[in-house]
């Protein structure tokens, strides 16, 4: 008898434990909970803390409090001037009201599904309205702002705030790529090409200043040498004059001696047809010798 009390004891307690355990539940810091009754929700606990409801009939759908973050799936958006760029967002969003996120959709997953068409859908209508140039420069992060300010006010319906939206990555496509690196070749092989003209007349330019210079200088060399030739020249001319009006007939011999070393002894080929008698040997007889001895 006693050992059958003892069991009916035991049932009683884990019964007992059991209805205890499903009746209070604890809301920690990081989330926070609906109570559903049969599937439709009866409370909502924001702060931390033991509650309790009924057991069997009612049961507790959890939310997370803090900031959840969403990437949306990679879009190709076509800019204002037909320009095509893959844009890669990011959100972050918190659960403000989880009665309004839990009706219109259930849980974390669809609400990020949800949001994610949102996003690229806010992204394509306000860069599809700018240049490509506007959305690498300055004012990306004005368009940014208005694409989360959009997003914010539609994610309203769904008791959820936006805090912000960003843009990870925004690249062209593929062959836009491959295009404009072509064209940069392009434009830099021109470059090249213009700068190497560019160089090559400067090169022209110097080059015929310096021949001009070297011409000029050839030429003020060659006019100072002759007039030193000339001045040298004029020199021994006076020098001859002078020693020919001294002794004319010393100076005569003197040429003749010049000219016999020329014609005869320097190893000239050339022949000479000359009488015996002729002017050229007068200095070659003993009367020509014995008068500029005399002198």
């Amino acid at each position: 008898m006693s050992e059958k009390i003892l069991k009916i004891s035991i049932f009683v307690a884990v019964l007992t434990g059991l209805l205890i355990y499903s009746t209070f539940f604890i809301v920690k810091e990081t989330h926070q909970a609906i109570v559903l009754q049969l599937g439709e929700p009866k409370k909502v606990y924001k702060d931390a803390g033991l509650y309790f409801k009924i057991p069997l009939i009612q049961n507790v759908h959890f939310l997370d409090k803090r900031v959840i973050d969403i990437d949306a799936p990679a879009e190709e958006v076509i800019a204002l001037d037909q320009k095509r760029i893959i844009v890669d967002a990011y959100a972050k969003f918190i659960i403000n009201d989880p009665l309004k996120f839990y009706i219109s959709v259930g849980n974390e997953r669809i609400a990020q599904s949800r949001l994610a068409s949102i996003i690229n859908a806010k992204i394509r209508g306000v860069l599809g309205k700018e240049n490509l140039v506007n959305l690498i420069s300055t004012n990306r992060n004005k368009l940014m702002s208005q694409i989360t300010k959009d997003v914010a006010e539609e994610a309203k319906d769904f008791g959820i705030d936006v805090i912000d939206v960003r843009i990870k990555r925004a690249d062209l496509p593929s062959a836009n790529s491959e295009a404009i690196f072509k064209r940069m070749q392009t434009e830099r092989t021109r470059e090249a090409k213009e700068f190497r003209a560019q160089g090559f007349e400067v090169g022209q330019t110097i080059k015929s200043i310096a021949d001009k210079e070297v011409a000029i200088i050839l030429a003020d060399a060659r006019k100072t040498a002759q007039i030193t030739r000339g001045e040298g020249d004029g020199l021994r001319n006076k020098i001859f004059a002078e020693a020919f009006g001294r002794d004319p007939e010393f100076f005569s011999f003197y040429r003749a001696m010049q000219s016999y070393e020329k014609s005869l002894i320097s190893g000239s080929e050339t022949s000479l047809v000359l009488s015996p008698d002729s002017e050229f040997f007068r200095y070659f007889g003993e009367s020509g010798l014995k008068k500029v001895l005399k002198k």
